[in-house]
Parts: C-alpha cells; sequence; structure tokens
C-alpha cells in the first residue's frame, strides 16, 4: 500500500475507498432513521437505543481507518526513524477511549 504521510494525505486503494464509504453510507443511513424517528416522535428509549448503533458504527469505521494507518503510514515513519509518528498515534487511541 502506498502512503504520502509526509503530505498529510493517505492514497487509498479502490476496496478501501469502496469499503470505508459502504460503512459511512450505512452510517448515514442509521442517522437519517433517527432523525425520521424524532420527527415522528418516537419513544426516547428507541432513538436512544437507535444511536448506540450510530455511535458503534462510528467507532467501528474509525477502528477499520485507525488500522489502515497504522499498517502504513505508522511503518512507512518508523521506518524512516520519524518517530514523532507514535505521539501521533498515541493522542488518535486516546481519543477513541
Amino acid at each position: 500500500m502506498e502512503c504520502s504521510c509526509n503530505k498529510k494525505m493517505k492514497v487509498r486503494t479502490d476496496e478501501e475507498k469502496k469499503e470505508i464509504t459502504t460503512r459511512i453510507n450505512r452510517i448515514i443511513g442509521q442517522l437519517n432513521g433517527v432523525k425520521n424517528m424524532i420527527l415522528e416522535d418516537k419513544y426516547c428509549n428507541d432513538v436512544l437505543i437507535q444511536l448506540s448503533a450510530v455511535d458503534k458504527s462510528v467507532k467501528s469505521l474509525a477502528n477499520v481507518v485507525l488500522d489502515s494507518h497504522m499498517h502504513t503510514c505508522l511503518i512507512e515513519h518508523i521506518e524512516n526513524k520519524d518517530y514523532a509518528i507514535i505521539d501521533e498515534i498515541i493522542d488518535l487511541v486516546r481519543r477513541f477511549q
């Protein structure tokens, strides 16, 4: 896999793009469902259950992106002896706890 981390960009394969956009579209669908539940005055508990599902989907997507980042950009930086990337990874992991 190719990575252009110095330019703050990540070249993704068509397969990676498809997986990520499929997940994003699913999340958009879930959020539209929640929006409709609000507009239809659905019970709070039911809305919160759906929001929990959205939260899990977003976290799952973040894990896919983080996994890719660690397997490409992290390795590239370490091979180039740029260890500042470790602090970036630590910060990213903390954000998702």
